[in-house]
Formats: structure tokens, sequence, C-alpha cells
């Protein structure tokens, strides 16, 4: 096994594209394929799964394939890091931060660990990126992020990664402070009267929502509008009657600052745990190990939830 062998599976990887890998790499697609093919005969298995749609696409890693990318990382990470130990140039290379986050979760964390940071760090360049817990956690594992706040997953998702609790935080109904159902206790079935807004379909506050409304013998209306973008569902919230069902750290600064309010409606058993998610034996950077603290210190300061509409 080579170091192109590994440079190759790494790039097929983190762009799930043969022909993306080879236009990275400056290679040509017949190439990349024979050298995956070395790979795969090295190996003695398949390590990687084609998509359906076509022998460029890559549905993702076999379970060797997971276990060889975290090997193959550590390996490049090295001799990536031994590179600049010795090369003269090192003071002037740019230090860089990458972080997955939640779009419900970033609103609570982010802007105020980001802003020490910067204060910390002025010459740190910092690239975050919003997406669903799936995508970011394949990032993850792929070398593409240097850490995520989100939500654990299956086992099998979570293999080569840790996860550190932060807080758990429920479901909550949410609309304008003028809404019909803002002062007084309401029930989930009055609710549906309304426009909804939701969270798209294979996010974990989606599942959590169907299951809290079949739990009670109700559907959810299909014509409910779903999106991950949350300034589209607040600047909805707060033009209209449409009520947003969504992690209470999403709306925690609307509620405080009373722009949007809490309906009275018990969201039990909707809570799921938030944390920090790396790369379980990646070598951390002073910037990443800061960033954490950071995060923690961010957590614990949003503690406090937002109360219901009066």
């Amino acid at each position: 096994m080579q170091l192109r062998h590994l440079r190759c599976f790494v790039a097929i990887a983190q762009e799930r594209h043969l022909a993306r890998a080879a236009e990275r790499l400056a290679l040509s697609q017949p190439a990349i394929s024979k050298t995956l093919v070395e790979l795969e005969t090295l190996a003695g298995t398949r390590l990687v799964e084609r998509s359906s749609a076509g022998r460029r696409g890559v549905q993702g890693l076999t379970p060797t394939g997971e276990q060889l990318l975290g090997h193959a990382l550590r390996v490049l990470e090295a001799i990536d890091a031994s590179a600049e130990a010795i090369a003269p140039s090192v003071g002037d290379r740019l230090a860089r931060l990458r972080i997955g986050a939640l779009p419900s979760v970033a609103p609570a964390l982010l802007p105020q660990a980001l802003a020490r940071l910067r204060s910390h760090w002025p010459g740190l360049q910092v690239i975050v990126k919003t997406a669903t817990n799936a995508v970011l956690l394949d990032a993850l594992r792929a070398g593409e992020l240097d850490l995520v706040a989100g939500r654990m997953s299956d086992p099998a998702v979570m293999a080569g990664l840790s996860f550190e609790l932060l807080y758990t935080e429920p479901l909550v109904f949410v609309a304008r402070s003028g809404h019909p159902l803002a002062r007084r206790a309401a029930s989930v079935q009055a609710v549906l009267a309304f426009p909804l807004a939701v969270y798209a379909e294979g996010t974990i506050p989606r599942h959590n929502t169907e299951s809290f409304f079949t739990a009670r013998g109700l559907v959810l209306p299909p014509d409910a509008l779903q999106t991950l973008d949350l300034m589209v569902a607040r600047a909805l919230t707060a033009a209209s009657d449409a009520v947003w069902i969504t992690p209470l750290g999403a709306v925690r600064d609307d509620l405080q600052a009373g722009s949007l309010v809490r309906l009275r409606i018990d969201t039990p058993g909707t809570e799921e745990p938030v944390g920090l998610l790396l790369r379980s034996e990646a070598e951390r950077s002073a910037a990443c190990v800061a960033m954490v603290g950071l995060l923690r210190e961010a957590a614990r300061r949003s503690q406090p939830r937002g109360r219901a509409g009066p």
C-alpha cells in the first residue's frame, strides 16, 4: 500500500464521486478508478459502495472502508504535519478550523463562542458548515470537519466518533406575540387550525415532531412548510399566524427578546441531547481545543429556558 492509494481513497470518501475526486487530485477518472481497484485488491475486499446512479457516484463506504478511512486520515495528517514542521514558510501558513453545526443548534452556541475565539485567534481562518446531522457526521468522519455541534446517531454512524453531552432540549411550539393561541393554554388540536412550519424530512426534529403527533392520534398536515432555513421559518412565524415547531435552542434568543412566544403545549418525550462530536483518534489543533472549551461555556450560559407565552 502506497500513499497514493490513501490519498485517492480519502478523496473518494470526501467527494463521494469518482470524477470529482479525480479533478481534486489532478488525475483522470480512469486513473482514480484503477487506484481504487488496486487498493481494494490489496485489502481483499470492497471498500466503496457504488451509487445506483452510475459507476462515478459513491453511495458510501463499506464497514471495512470506514475503518480504513480513519487510519488513512491519521497517516495523511501526520505526513502533512511533518511537512509543515520542517517547511521554511511554516510561519506564513494560515491556521484553519472547520466547524459543523446543526441549523437548530448553531444560534444558541456559535455566535458568542466564535466571537471569543476571534479575540484570541485573530489570524485563524474559520469555516462554519450547517447541514443535517447525517451530512455533518459524514463530513466529520471523512476529515472535512474538525468538530461538530450536533446530535448522536446510530451506533454504526458513530463508529470512530466521540460524543460529549452539552445539554438536552425539547421541541417547542412558537408563534408571534399577538397570535390567537399566545394568551391561553393551547392544545395540539387547536394548533392544527393554523399553518405549520416544521423541519425537513430525515432530520431528528422532524422525526420527533411526527412521533409527537402520532402519539396523540394526529397526523402532521401535508401542507406544513418544511425547511431547514431558520431565517425563513422565523420570518414566516413573526409575520403570520403560522406556528413553528422547533428545538428550543433555535429560538431561545427570540423568546428572550419577546419577538416570538412559546405556546403552552407540553412536549414530553421530545428531548434530544446536543453535544460535541469529534473523531476519536484525530489529533486536535490548539484552535480546536480552544473552540471545544468555548462551546462548553456557551452551552452552560444558554441553559436558562425560554418561558411560555403569557
